[in-house]
């Protein structure tokens, strides 16, 4: 990139001229975040595309991103195959795409079709190729850019024309005449796509990977992937695992159809999206079209959607407990005198806590035959002078009416749920995954007794995911505030800055530009400032005596 002006208004987008997926691409709200994210986008860029050129454009905070898919041959022949809205994004890359756009109007189409149709016959276009625009609330039309080739969102067109837009495109590579002509394209219903990735939406879209134990997509909608069970999803790569798309004779048929499909889907290993996906498929914003590019801003609570909830996720909780005590239960041979969990306390039940990420769910039962009395929370704990605090656990009353090393159907309280379960148990830990109609959801037994490692000093921001080190801002020694950058590490192919999370010193830093390094290494040792002074002076003591 050339030198940075200094007149740009804000705010503005720093955008990759090779670009595409979302790739060096930064959004400026400041004149003084300007040379930083210049210089930022456009190592991503280089990176990414092998050209670093970058350029500025103006900022549309609010708007809808609505392209159209156009097909050009070599005879002069071009046509529009509708339009795709892909406005519900993060990190400027798609996350959900649909044909056609339900919040523009018809005069608003009308602009957009025949504005790409003449762009692309205005330079000869020929191969496939998208034309993509910001539409503003009040209707203003910005073009972005062309994209020349087919993106992850064809699928949805497909469905919508029933076209076949490879086939088209091989054709008209091959230099044959499009057989298809402006008439004969007809929208038809409406189509929806997921982008499942290997990302956490509730840290920020963190990245995960490991490998996938199982992978499964629930029916009724169009898959493509090249994942199964056992592949490995590495830091090298982008993040996307599969596109899931679901088509309807309307809208809201379309998005139901998806949300069923994702919400009975098992994908197990690495941390997705598809809980958040299926949130904001049912999301009341999303089903009246009020979906603009900062919708996941204006949504957070879609971000951290937790799966199935309130007594469909006390069935997987039980499903998971239960299934793990008859399989210990199958694999204790030497005693055989009492069933698993028995104990010879009679003050409560079997105890157990599993856990999802930090969220940690507390079990207790005791069976009689073939029925049992569970209490749901945390359990009662003796106060300081040793008397016992009010028992407000939810109780309810189970039944096991079957179970298999793979299935349980479990009725509570009246209300009977099957549950798919599939148990990993890597030595360390033990996870069970289990599955219903109303979801999915992953459970981790946590560890009955805990081993306490030593404390360590000079504690600070460990690497999420392995990658390498692409710039390094701080000394051994500065003082930094909450929230300065400390280290950019780049992995799947994205930047993650590295921040402090207090006003701390700099104790160490462990890498430096250029570095290889993995998930959990210590990256910059940091010391609050008062231990530091601390040492200091119990430093200039020693020295003193000595």
């Amino acid at each position: 990139p050339g030198s940075v002006p200094n007149d740009v208004a804000m705010p503005a987008l720093v955008k990759a001229a090779a670009g595409g997926g979302g790739r060096g691409m930064r959004i400026v709200r400041t004149s003084d975040e300007l040379s930083e994210a210049v210089e930022s986008a456009a190592r991503e860029a280089e990176a990414a595309f092998g050209d670093g050129t970058v350029f500025i454009e103006p900022y549309i905070e609010s708007g809808r991103h609505v392209e159209v898919q156009i097909m050009g041959d070599a005879h002069g022949d071009v046509v529009h195959l509708g339009e795709r809205e892909c406005s519900i994004q993060r990190r400027n890359q798609k996350v959900i795409e649909e044909s056609p756009s339900a919040g523009i109007s018809a005069e608003v189409r009308d602009e957009l079709l025949n504005g790409a149709l003449a762009l692309a016959r205005h330079v000869g276009y020929q191969n496939a190729g998208t034309v993509e625009f910001l539409v503003g609330d009040d209707g203003t039309i910005t073009f972005l850019e062309v994209n020349t080739r087919l993106q992850v969102e064809h699928p949805v067109t497909e469905a919508v024309t029933g076209l076949d837009l490879v086939e088209l495109q091989l054709r008209v590579a091959a230099g044959e005449t499009l057989p298809v002509r402006q008439d004969d394209v007809v929208m038809s219903g409406h189509a929806i796509e997921v982008r499942v990735v290997a990302e956490d939406p509730a840290t920020g879209w963190m990245p995960s990977i490991g490998t996938v134990s199982s992978f499964e997509i629930g029916e009724g909608v169009r898959v493509d992937t090249g994942i199964r069970a056992g592949a490995e999803v590495s830091p090298d790569y982008d993040s996307m695992l599969a596109k899931v798309i679901a088509y309807g004779p309307d809208r809201v048929s379309a998005a139901a159809i998806l949300a069923r499909a994702l919400r009975t889907s098992q994908v197990t290993g690495v941390t997705t999206n598809i809980n958040s996906a299926v949130a904001i498929l049912s999301e009341a914003d999303f089903l009246s079209a009020a979906t603009p590019t900062s919708y996941l801003d204006e949504h957070p609570e879609v971000l951290a959607a937790p799966g199935p909830t309130g007594p469909q996720r006390v069935a997987l909780l039980l499903a998971a407990s239960f299934s793990t005590e008859r399989h210990n239960r199958a694999a204790d041979t030497a005693t055989g005198f009492a069933p698993s969990g028995w104990r010879n306390m009679r003050t409560h039940g079997h105890r157990e806590i599993w856990q999802v990420g930090e969220q940690q769910e507390h079990v207790e039962y005791q069976w009689t035959g073939q029925s049992a009395c569970v209490c749901i929370g945390q359990w009662p704990e003796p106060l300081e002078d040793g008397t016992m605090p009010p028992d407000e656990r939810q109780t309810l009353h189970v039944r096991l009416l079957s179970a298999s090393p793979t299935q349980l159907a479990i009725e509570i309280d009246g209300v009977r749920t099957v549950v798919d379960v599939d148990r990993v148990d890597t030595g360390n830990d033990l996870i069970v995954h289990t599955r219903s109609a109303a979801g999915a959801v992953s459970w981790m037994l946590a560890p009955r007794f805990v081993e306490h490692d030593l404390d360590v000093a000079g504690g600070g921001p460990i690497c999420p995911l392995p990658g390498t080190v692409i710039a390094v801002h701080v000394v051994e020694g500065q003082s930094v505030a909450d929230g300065d950058l400390l280290m950019v590490v780049e992995a799947m192919k994205m930047e993650h800055k590295i921040t402090a999370s207090g006003d701390m010193i700099v104790g160490a830093v462990h890498f430096a530009e250029g570095d290889r390094v993995d998930s959990g290494d210590l990256l910059v040792s940091l010391v609050d400032p008062e231990v530091a002074e601390q040492q200091v002076t119990n430093q200039a003591g020693d020295e003193k005596k000595s």
